[in-house]
């Protein structure tokens, strides 16, 4: 089974960038849809972005036109760019992956990573 490890989270400032990262062992991120989530505390987890295995893309509508997902099948890891970072946007990040072909941000993914920290502020 796969297993996936997030990185690149951080502590930035309201309007700056971060990208993570999400690297995938166990199995080649060509054969999954995988998406990123978060959770912010005391809040139910988010589907943020997804991409399917044949490369539809579905977007949060709070997250869209800032960030972008992307899968990179040579290095089989999944990312997530995110611009214009808002406080709002404070979370556990974590990345999921899934044998279906399109799951969309429904959180029915199968993998899960452990989740690495965003923490946005003003």
């Amino acid at each position: 089974q796969v297993q996936l490890v997030e990185s690149g989270g951080g502590s930035v400032q309201a309007g700056e960038s971060l990208r993570l990262s999400c690297a995938a062992s166990g199995g080649t991120v060509s054969t999954y849809s995988m998406a990123w989530f978060r959770q912010a505390p005391r809040k139910g987890r988010e589907g943020v972005a997804s991409i399917g295995q044949g490369g539809v893309v579905s977007t949060s509508d709070s997250v869209k036109g800032r960030f972008t997902i992307s899968k990179d099948n040579a290095k089989n890891t999944l990312y997530l760019q995110m611009n214009s970072l808002k406080p709002e946007d404070t979370a556990m990040y974590y990345c999921a992956a899934s044998t279906q072909s399109f799951l969309g941000l429904a959180p029915a993914y199968k993998y899960w990573g452990q989740g690495t920290q965003v923490t946005v502020s003003s």
